[in-house]
This record gives structure tokens, C-alpha cells and sequence, in this order.
């Protein structure tokens, strides 16, 4: 008998677990509210557990031929003096931007498997399907549907800006001051990708005027790539992460990805756990037929470690841009990288 599902979203989580279940020989229907794909956004740093979950759908040699690899970081002063390097020769991530990886994701798919510009069924339509997949992201209706109002995303302190702009970049480097951050790159396509971040009260809506005066004084990297940003290369958005969830699972629905633990980008690893969670998901149901059984394993395996990235993500924003602490985290990042 042939399984049925029901994927809410087709951003990164969504697409990945539609072709797991997919390949796994099930029925799957793809419900996204967008018109069509994404064409910008910033890269994404594919961590090895996330290119390990891509290799299992068959598309980690495609992100590895397209990303840019990322050996190599460095932790630096607004003066460009250094505070910290990390090596990660050993663990390769591969950077690369959102749009390309949703492409590959959605090519993977059959034809008319994902449904643009269509909101997802009612709650009653979707009992026809053995398993529902709220996938929709931060602001998930699926989550509201599933515990009610109280577990909303809360704004984090900080407000982000991210672009690309024309050049190459071999190394990545994050910069750190208090109550602000400006990090620096590579990306494929012949771009450079940046972000900043700065504790703000939320809704400002300053923009590239308001980040050249902010970050103008900064070392001369971070001043070529304010020179070089342009207004529609800018993107701006308050960050926001998610209250801890009693559960990912209600009956035979199952969260993954920002819908079910939204966290600050300080860490890189949002759209790396979407890809791990819906590979997680789909081989308990690709491997029983008891799929609330399959759904509670899910649930143990993945909702307390994404919590806990929830919790470091925070703490990281913390360490980067204290105001009063800064002599112990130079001091501990000099020692963490000399442990390394």
C-alpha cells in the first residue's frame, strides 16, 4: 500500500522531506503559498551533517560541485586584529545561496509535485493523508493549528541585514563589537555574501545609509563591501527564534525546520537542521508502517537537540556582541583556538 503525505511549504525542510518520501516510493503533495521560488537570498553554510542529509536524497555532489567550500574563519576587531581563527579543513561546509539550493531541491522533484501559489488545505481536507508535514516555516500556521498562540516566535534584540555583491572571496571572516557584528563570505556565482546584525528595538527601517555610517569605521574588508552594496541587493529583517515546543508531533502531524525551532542565525545552522530534520523524519516513516510511532521517534530524536541549538544560537549572538565581556571572549576564543 502506498503512503500519503501532505508537505505544508515548500522552502528547504519542505522540498528536502517531499523527495525523501518521494524516493521512499510514497505519495507526496507539496502545498506552497509563494507564487514561485525565491530569487535572492543570501548563501547558507552547508555543515556535514547537513551535506551527509543531501547525500542521502542524492544531491550532495551537486552542492558540493555548485557551493563554495569553506576551510577557513577568522574572528576580528572593527580595527581588523584578530581575535580568533577556526580551521575546519577536516569538516568542510559548503556556502552556498538559498536560491540555488531551493532550485536544486525543486528540480529533483516530478512535475506538479509542488503546488505554487496555493495555500495549504483546511484542517479537515488533510485527515485524508497518512502523514502532514507543517513545513511552513517561521510564522507556521501548522504550529498555531497544532499548540495555539503561546508558542509564537520572540524577537531576539537584533535586527540583520544580508547581501552579495560583485567579487571572489576565499576565506570567511565575522567581525565583533559591542552590540554589533558585520560578517564577510564566499558565494558562487562570482559574489561575495555579507551580513550584519545590530541590537536594535524591532521595525527600524534604516538601510544602506544607516549601515554605512554604522559599520564606515570598521576595517578596510568591511568598508569595500559597504562601498560596493547596492539598494536592490539588500535584504532586511528582524530575527526572531521559537519558544521551546512541548512536541514537534500531534497526531499525525509532525513540525520540522523554522516551524518548529526558528533560532538566530548566529550559529549558521537553521536551513542545515531543516535538511537534517527531513531526513530524520522520513527514514522512521520510510522504515515502519505505525506512522505515529514513526512520529514519536522523530520527536525524541530531534526536538531536544534542536532546542539546545535554539538556546547556542542565542548564546553565540551573546558572546559576539557583549558590550562588557569582551576581554574574556577574546581570551577564551584565543584558547579555543589554540585547542583546535
Amino acid at each position: 500500500m502506498t503512503h500519503s503525505a501532505a508537505v505544508l511549504g515548500g522552502g528547504i525542510g519542505g522540498l528536502a522531506i517531499a523527495r525523501f518520501l518521494f524516493r521512499a516510493g510514497w505519495h507526496v503533495e507539496v502545498f506552497e503559498r509563494s507564487a514561485d521560488l525565491p530569487t535572492s537570498g543570501t548563501a547558507l553554510g552547508m555543515w556535514p551533517q547537513a551535506v551527509d542529509a543531501l547525500d542521502t536524497i542524492g544531491l550532495g555532489d551537486r552542492v558540493r560541485a555548485l557551493g563554495s567550500p569553506q576551510h577557513r574563519g577568522s574572528f576580528l576587531r572593527p580595527d581588523g586584529s584578530v581575535i580568533g581563527t577556526v580551521d575546519s579543513t577536516a569538516r568542510t561546509a559548503y556556502l552556498l545561496s538559498r536560491p540555488a539550493l531551493l532550485a536544486e531541491l525543486a528540480t529533483s522533484l516530478p512535475e506538479g509535485m509542488v503546488s505554487f501559489g496555493t495555500p495549504a488545505p483546511p484542517a479537515d481536507a488533510l485527515s485524508d493523508y497518512d502523514v502532514v508535514i507543517g513545513a511552513d516555516g517561521l510564522r507556521s500556521a501548522t504550529r498555531r493549528r497544532l499548540f495555539g498562540d503561546g508558542f509564537e516566535p520572540v524577537y531576539t534584540g537584533a535586527t540583520a541585514w544580508r547581501g552579495w555583491v560583485p567579487g571572489r572571496r576565499d576565506t570567511v571572516s565575522e567581525t565583533w563589537d559591542a552590540g554589533a557584528l558585520f560578517g564577510i563570505t564566499p558565494r558562487e556565482g562570482n559574489l561575495v555574501n555579507w551580513f550584519a546584525c545590530v541590537r536594535t528595538d524591532p521595525g527600524s527601517e534604516d538601510g544602506l545609509d544607516y549601515l554605512r555610517w554604522r559599520f564606515g569605521g570598521w576595517h578596510a574588508d568591511v568598508r569595500a563591501v559597504l562601498d560596493a552594496i547596492t539598494p536592490d541587493a539588500l535584504l532586511h529583517h528582524d530575527l526572531y527564534e521559537s519558544p521551546a515546543l512541548p512536541s514537534y508531533v500531534s497526531g499525525h502531524t509532525a513540525l520540522i525546520g523554522d516551524a518548529a525551532h526558528a533560532m538566530a542565525p548566529n550559529l549558521g545552522r537553521g536551513a542545515c537542521e531543516a535538511l537534517v530534520d527531513a531526513v530524520t523524519l522520513g527514514r522512521f516513516l520510510a522504515s515502519q508502517n505505525d506512522i505515529r510511532d514513526s512520529l514519536r521517534k522523530y520527536d525524541r530524536a530531534r526536538r531536544r537537540v534542536t532546542q539546545r541549538l535554539v538556546l547556542g544560537s542565542r548564546a553565540m549572538a551573546s558572546i559576539a556582541m557583549t558590550r562588557h565581556l569582551r576581554p574574556v571572549r577574546d581570551r577564551t576564543m584565543k584558547l579555543a583556538a589554540a585547542l583546535a
